[in-house]
């Protein structure tokens, strides 16, 4: 399996659908509303956002969804990145709700060389989430510098931290 890309890998107008999808449970947007302090009632409090919203509902923490979506586009874009640059635009389109599935593609819209060093570039990326019945939710940018093939030979090649297995003897 394919577990991002090198700078050579990648091709401006590249599009990357991302598998599988997320069904998002109440139990998924409590607890990272719990880990990240977000405590509002619209999304912890089933009897304010029943009684007092637009939505009638617990709508899914919109930083749950980008996160999602960030962590789905990993190995089609960052599963190699030396660092993610810049977080350039985040919008939250559409409600999502519990049970909803959430699905992601990313478009490639630029890459640009590094400027100070020659093993790396970087590459400029739009990402979409969508729900299951194609409703578009989340869309944002980045720029995330990756390394060229050259980069990962010189450094021991695709996984150079991973152990070989060792049998035991009998």
């Amino acid at each position: 399996m394919q577990f991002g890309r090198t700078y050579e890998e990648f091709d401006v107008g590249a599009v990357y659908k991302h598998w599988p999808g997320k069904t998002v449970t109440e139990y998924d947007d409590h607890l990272f509303c719990l880990l990240t302090m977000n405590h509002h009632p619209l999304h912890m409090d089933t009897n304010y956002a029943e009684k007092t919203t637009d939505f009638g509902r617990n709508v899914v923490v919109g930083n749950y969804v980008y996160s999602l979506l960030l962590g789905m586009s990993v190995p089609d874009v960052s599963g190699k990145a030396i660092a993610n640059l810049e977080i350039e635009s985040l919008r939250h389109v559409a409600p999502t709700f519990h049970g909803d599935t959430i699905y992601g593609e990313t478009t490639v819209l630029d890459k640009t060389p590094s400027k100070s060093k020659s093993d790396r570039g970087i590459v400029y990326v739009e990402t979409k989430g969508y729900k299951q019945d194609g409703t578009l939710v989340c869309v944002f940018r980045r720029k995330v510098m990756v390394p060229t093939a050259t980069y990962i030979t010189e450094r021991g090649g695709e996984q150079p931290g991973r152990p070989t297995l060792r049998e035991q003897e009998k």
